[in-house]
This record gives C-alpha cells, structure tokens and sequence, in this order.
C-alpha cells in the first residue's frame, strides 16, 4: 500500500500536530510504503529516505498566517500516484492544490482543529475547506469533542471516526529514579510546576506566569517562540525571576527528566488552537497530575477532571492558581491522580493509534474492491 501523509510542518519542527505526524509516519513504515510530504523553510527541495520512510521538504516561498507557502505542493499533487493522500487539516494550500489536481487515491483527512486567529482568512477560506472535507473519504477527529464543537465538522458527522492520537510511552516511564531527577529536584526546589510547549498565543503561558504570584513553587517552561521576550519581561515585572525559570528547547532524552522530577504538570492553553495537547498524555506516561483548560477540544478528552487532574476556565490565573495550590497541598490526592494518569496513558499508546489508523487505510482499499 503507497501512503502518502501531508503536512505543513515535519520534524525537527517543534510542535503538536508535527510530533503527531512523525509517531504516525515512522509507525506506519513497516506496513506499507510511507512518503511524507511538507514543506521545507528555505527555497530549495531536501528528500530524505532511511527506513522505508521517504521524507520529501519541498521548497517555501515564506509563510502567510502561519501556513507555508508551498505552491510547488500544487504541481507534486498533480503527479501523485498514491493509494492513500492523508491530509493534515489545516493546511490551505494541500486544500486548494488537491481540488486543483484531483490526485488517484482515497482521501483521509485528520482535522486538527480549525483556523482560529485569522477569522478574516477563515471565512475566506471557509468554502474551499468546506468543499475539501466534502471530498474526503473518512476525516479523522482525535477526540468526539472536536466533532461536536466544531460547526464544520457537524456538517460531516456521519464520515467521522474517532482515532486519538498516541505516543511511545516507553520513553517517558524509565526516567522515573534517575540521578538527573534528583538533580533538577536540589536545582530548583521540592515543588516544581512544569509547562511543556512552545510559546505563543495560545498556549496561554501569561496566566500561567501570572498565577504564580500566589504559589510557593517554582515554574519551569520548556520550549520556545515569538513570545519568548514578552513573557521574561512580565516575569520580571511581576518580580517573580526567583520563582519562573526559561529552559528553551530540551532534547528529548532530558524530557522525560523533567516530567519526573515535577509535582504538577500545567497546561494554559486559552483557544481551540490546541486541539489535543500531547504534553498531556507525557505528563501522565510520568504519573503526574494535569491541570488543564475548558476547551472544546481533545484537551479535556485527554485530561480527566477529577480523575487525572484538574480543568479550570481558560484566561483564569486565579483559578489556575487555586487548582495548582490544591494539587501541591495534598499528596494524597496527587497520588490519588497518579494512578489514573499512568492508565489513562496506556490508552493513548502510539501502536494503539498507529493500528487503528492503518485498519482504516485497509477499509478503504478493500471497499474500492
């Protein structure tokens, strides 16, 4: 079978839907023939092939609302010869260049959440997107709140599945008593929150910084972006430099050290632009509590209330600030959610995605027979 999963973004890019793709891709090499295609950051074309699993970068003229401009996407789409085309939803021009060129293959998309923050875009674009996921053959939500929530996806209820995203748990569980742990335990303090993501909008890392003002902890945030300078100069207008500590990128081997060593693991996120938040189900791979926000996406579905952490109002800091206090106050309760974290991340394993992904591919295939 000759997949071909398409994307903006492909590691070593840092972020959801990326890793999410790359746990899929290198899953799915040693049933079938894997191409991934997306785009490159410079204006030349790299391929990459190891493993059964061929990585095509095709060159981008910049990006416009956060999407590359790929206009060469157009013209591969129009030479594809493939069995399965796995769109990764959004992502305008694989939209625009598949109605364009009608490549042979079924049409699997994974809607990842809709265009938020460029409203002005997103109704632009509403019809052509709406005529995409027409197309498509299956969609793919990761959570049944995606489809519930979202408007467009309510119009194609009926091609929906439910396949929830996974990762290699494996990675995040051996790392529990190591020296490392305990060292970034003595460096920081016996409480430590810790953030996940990269750092832009709506990650909502502000509340975040800002409901430290009234926790006895320190807060470590792991990742990068365009707010970085921003959020360093709130905290330290807020004199909180002692208590908020900017680690930038970690590689993933150090990760797992980081989950461990926590006490309470946050995730701020303010817009449905997150639509699941992997870093969960790390988090919970490490048996930690989750403290998350009311989103009508897979944010909730991953995070249980009461059972796996807590789930306050998005733009809270007091709340956040009330549920972090909670969870640090009683280690009876943390150890209460512990147990519910480590099961709850056995249902988000990586294989478990990967073959229900690929039984779906076969549905397809065996229904065109």
């Amino acid at each position: 079978m000759r997949i071909v999963q398409i994307n903006k973004f492909y590691a070593p890019v840092v972020g959801g839907v990326e890793k999410h793709l790359q746990i899929l891709a290198e899953g799915l090499k040693d049933k079938a023939e894997v191409t991934v295609v997306t785009s490159n950051t410079g204006l030349k074309t790299h391929y990459d092939e190891s493993d059964h699993l061929k990585v095509i970068k095709l060159p981008s003229l910049g990006t416009l609302f956060s999407a590359p401009l790929c206009i060469s996407l157009i013209f591969l789409l129009r030479k594809m010869n493939a069995d399965v085309l796995h769109f990764h939803f959004p992502y305008p021009i694989a939209s625009i260049g598949y109605l364009l060129t009608r490549p042979k293959g079924k049409v699997v998309i994974t809607f990842h959440n809709a265009i938020v923050r460029q409203r002005v875009l997103g109704k632009l674009l509403r019809p052509i997107e709406t005529l995409f996921l027409k197309k498509a053959d299956v969609i793919i939500a990761a959570s049944p709140q995606i489809i519930e929530n979202s408007e467009i996806l309510r119009r194609f209820k009926r091609k929906c599945r439910v396949i929830p995203h996974g990762i290699d748990i494996s990675k995040f569980e051996s790392a529990k008593d190591s020296e490392a742990v305990r060292e970034i335990k003595l460096k920081y303090s016996n409480r430590i929150v810790l953030f996940v993501g990269r750092l832009v909008y709506y990650k909502g890392v502000e509340y975040l910084i800002k409901a430290m003002r009234h926790v006895n902890a320190s807060l470590l945030l792991i990742g990068d972006g365009n707010l970085r300078n921003r959020l360093e100069k709130l905290t330290k207008n807020l004199k909180l430099d002692d208590k908020v500590h900017f680690l930038g990128e970690v590689t993933d081997e150090e990760l797992p050290r980081y989950y461990h060593s926590c006490d309470v693991f946050v995730l701020p996120s303010v817009s449905p632009a997150e639509g699941f938040g992997l870093v969960q189900i790390e988090a919970q791979a490490c048996g930690k509590p989750v403290i998350s926000t009311a989103l009508p996406t897979g944010v909730p579905f991953v995070n249980l209330h009461n059972r796996t952490g807590l789930i306050v109002p998005p733009k809270n800091s007091e709340a956040l600030a009330e549920a972090i206090n909670k969870l640090l106050n009683s280690s009876p309760l943390r150890n209460k959610y512990e147990v519910e974290a480590l099961k709850r991340a056995r249902y988000f394993r990586a294989e478990l995605m990967v073959k229900r992904v690929f039984r779906l591919y076969e549905e397809l295939m065996n229904n065109q027979k």
